[in-house]
């Protein structure tokens, strides 16, 4: 019994069965994943501008009172805390059809919009209701959001085609044809416009050929058009709905950036051709089913966007917010552009910035003075790690040695080393001496 008891108590040490997803390896998201090192840092009396995270609330952008009143007006209804339908509520899918519809290009009914709880969530489904098979072609670098879902699903690293720093971060698309022409389990393209991490915008004859190569090998596309409303710089583009013709395609819509409303966790899918299709038909019905065992996604910011997107005042508060990120954009590249060592590139949509280093300017022995003798120790631990990249090596330098909390590029699914930064900062004093900060420190760690 003892010898019993002794075998059996050894086997409680492993499971039965491994139960980790083949997938699992591939999430990661390190852009809130350096926060917890960050925290590690403010308890050691440091203060930290937080670059990494895209929420304009937490670097102190005011929602206008106007906005605020109609939220709060929906939240004493008792209609707000119902149910809404699976897809959602049906008069907001309504209203945000016809205004697609109103731009006389894809049309698209009430039932081919279906919302979820952040495009998040919508991200997951999408991805994860795919055949495992099936590869869906990203950009890189791209939002790890994406990259880590697609390669989950499919248990691999993921499938990706080259945006060039060289060249506005646009897609190399000899790059995605040949990638995709070779590769017959790309089943898909996504098209992050406007993009991050870059803070690229495409023109319409790029988007025109992304969807001549859909075409021609019989693909469905994915569009992230979370930031569609923030394009500036005098640049412009067009949304997929206006140029997909008959190709299977997903947008994808939220209001976290647009309001902002990040915490509402409140983002939607437009479908289109899905009636052209009958294997994408089946696809779209799986993410419908998937959403119905769920029931439905929250209902008050859903009752809210018609009513927000109609108000007399949202179409000057978007002009206010793109003419803000304009003049930040502006600092940061005329800042930026006259250090040597690195590529970085105006931003003309979203708030990020994205900077690389040329090749073979980072080395593992490169560092940036570190006051604080407990930050310092905290700091060379980490870069010690093995095999940490380069752009990691400098992330945690510069986070220890100026309190700027950024993101390595290489988190982002791309072979080039850099950084990406947000344009948030609302105090337009601190972020001029926050860019300068960063130019003054690639400088010195370049030359240490």
């Amino acid at each position: 019994m003892a010898f019993f008891i002794h075998i059996r108590k050894k086997r409680e040490k492993h499971m039965r069965n491994n139960i980790v997803h083949i997938g699992a390896r591939e999430l990661t998201y390190e852009i809130r994943a350096i926060v917890s090192i960050a925290d590690k840092l403010k308890d050691l009396g440091m203060k930290i501008n937080m670059e990494n995270i895209g929420d304009p609330v937490a670097k102190g952008e005011k929602i206008p009172i106007w906005m605020k009143k109609i939220v709060a007006d929906l939240a004493m209804k008792d209609c707000s805390y119902a149910y809404s339908a699976t897809k959602g509520v049906l008069e907001t899918r309504q209203f945000l059809a016809e205004m697609t519809n109103s731009r006389g290009k894809a049309q698209v009914a009430p039932e081919d919009i279906i919302f979820f709880n952040g495009l998040g969530d919508a991200i997951q489904k999408v991805y994860g209701l795919l055949r495992r098979e099936a590869r869906v072609i990203g950009p890189s670098p791209t939002y790890s959001t994406h990259s880590s879902a697609e390669g989950s699903h499919a248990g691999q690293k993921p499938v990706s085609y080259r945006l060039d720093p060289d060249n506005n971060w646009y897609p190399d698309l000899d790059d995605l044809y040949l990638s995709v022409k070779y590769n017959p389990a790309i089943s898909g393209i996504l098209i992050i416009n406007p993009d991050n991490p870059t803070g690229a915008v495409y023109p319409e004859r790029i988007l025109r050929e992304m969807i001549d190569i859909a075409k021609e090998f019989n693909l469905f596309i994915i569009c992230d058009e979370i930031y569609r409303h923030l394009v500036y710089n005098g640049q412009s583009t067009r949304p997929i709905s206006d140029l997909i013709d008959d190709v299977p395609a997903i947008a994808m819509r939220g209001i976290s950036k647009d309001c902002p409303w990040p915490g509402s966790r409140c983002g939607w899918i437009e479908v289109y051709n899905a009636d052209k299709n009958p294997i994408f038909r089946r696809y779209i019905q799986s993410i419908v089913d998937s959403k119905m065992v769920e029931v439905c996604s929250t209902t008050l910011p859903q009752k809210a966007i018609p009513l927000i997107m109609s108000h007399p005042e949202y179409g000057g508060y978007l002009d206010q917010r793109r003419n803000h990120y304009e003049n930040c954009s502006n600092i940061a590249y005329n800042i930026l552009k006259e250090v040597p060592g690195i590529k970085v590139n105006r931003t003309n949509g979203a708030f990020y910035m994205s900077v690389v280093f040329e090749e073979g300017r980072l080395t593992e022995s490169q560092t940036l003075p570190i006051k604080n003798n407990e930050v310092r120790q905290l700091v060379e631990e980490l870069v010690n790690q093995p095999g940490i990249a380069l752009d990691k090596r400098f992330v945690y330098y510069l986070l220890g040695s100026t309190g700027i909390c950024v993101v390595p590029i290489s988190s982002f699914c791309t072979p080039e080393r850099g950084f990406r930064s947000t344009l948030l900062e609302r105090n337009e004093k601190e972020f001029v001496r926050i860019f300068h900060t960063l130019a003054e420190s690639i400088t010195a760690y370049l030359n240490s």
